[in-house]
């Protein structure tokens, strides 16, 4: 599965391209966080970890620095994740 439209941009992954603002910018990371757990993307004790963790910032970095290196398959995921539940951001960083 490729992730749908957008996913994958000039190579290199939507999630790979906008890390940065990513990191910065998400706040609604919370039923991301489920949604990753439902779908076996992250185990309970991530889960647990990340949710542990003070900041929107700290949570996202420590998906970056773990789960999200796995596979596109996962990528894809939190993608489409990202669009369900950050779709104004997703939206904004497609554009640039």
């Amino acid at each position: 599965t490729s992730g749908g439209p957008g996913a994958l941009v000039t190579g290199k992954h939507f999630v790979d391209k906008h890390r940065v603002q990513l990191i910065q910018r998400v706040s609604n990371i919370a039923p991301i966080l489920d949604e990753l757990q439902y779908k076996e993307v992250i185990d309970q004790e991530q889960y647990d970890k990340i949710r542990a963790l003070p900041t929107s910032q700290d949570r996202m970095r420590e998906l970056y620095s773990g789960p999200l290196k796995a596979s596109a398959a996962c990528k894809d995921i939190f993608y489409e994740s990202l669009l369900a539940n950050e779709k104004f951001l997703v939206e904004d960083l497609s554009k640039k």
